[in-house]
């Protein structure tokens, strides 16, 4: 008896009779073979992911907005300094010891040390003790008197040189994954030659003779000169190159507690 058809019982495909072609592959011999080639099984179906022309402005990606948050700028919007850097980097910030010191506690916070080489320890120590006695990642030292500190990508180092108008050349110097900040309080005869090295230049509120020094050492335009004297507390602006922003330093309810509001003079 012949049986045909193509339901279960039906005969085995694979047996030929003599002299018929060879038949293809079956389908379990076709799997097996997918999966030893790296095709495994074909997953479910997603629409693809597309942006129109219309919406593509607003895509943001966050590009180079690493680093320590110092304020925010004329729109709102953060500002960032990038202080843990693989080269040197030197800042000189014109202003008060409040803006200082809420950077040095910003970028400890962030985890890199802080050593601060200072004339005035007293007006320090109240940020050494709130952060443990010097243990967790801040400590300070006499002018001259900052040993070295091993700076790596693991262990970031930033020094504040708080040493008046006439700072001494530093033992320890910017280099790679330690950044150095220097305070003035005011502009003095060794300020040319600090911005001339600094990558960042920081300057808050100074008299109208100091603001026109400064537009002629840094080819300020004519409408920063004539604001830098009337700059509020905490509000500074930062020179990098030929780019140039405002930022306003908000205190953390913490910082505020810790140093009392934004201020100019100490």
């Amino acid at each position: 008896m012949t049986m045909t058809g193509t339901g279960p019982y039906a005969p085995d495909s694979s047996a030929t009779a003599p002299g018929s072609a060879a038949p293809g592959p079956s389908v379990g011999e076709r799997v097996r073979e997918r999966l030893r080639s790296g095709f495994g099984l074909i997953g479910p179906r997603h629409g693809r992911h597309a942006l129109s022309v219309e919406q593509f402005d607003s895509l943001a990606l966050p590009v180079g907005d690493d680093g320590v948050v110092i304020g925010v700028d004329a729109e709102s919007r953060p500002a960032v300094l990038g202080i843990n850097r693989p080269t040197p980097y030197d800042v000189v910030l014109i202003g008060g010891l409040w803006t200082a010191q809420v950077l040095a506690l910003r970028a400890a916070a962030t985890g890199a040390r802080v050593a601060v080489e200072t004339g005035r320890a007293p007006a320090w120590m109240q940020l050494v003790h709130a952060m443990g006695g010097g243990q967790n990642g801040l400590a300070v030292y006499d002018v001259g008197r900052v040993p070295p500190q091993g700076a790596s990508a693991g262990g970031p180092v930033l020094v504040v040189r708080d040493c008046g108008m006439r700072p001494p050349r530093g033992r320890v110097v910017a280099g790679p994954w330690q950044s150095v900040l220097t305070l003035l309080p005011y502009l003095s005869p060794a300020a040319p030659r600090l911005i001339r090295q600094a990558r960042l230049v920081g300057v808050q509120r100074v008299s109208p003779d100091e603001a026109a020094e400064l537009g002629r050492t840094m080819a300020l335009p004519r409408a920063d000169i004539d604001s830098l004297p009337t700059l509020a507390d905490g509000v500074t602006l930062w020179c990098a190159d030929r780019d140039r922003q405002y930022v306003m330093t908000q205190p953390t309810d913490v910082e505020t507690g810790l140093l009392g509001t934004p201020r100019r003079m100490d």
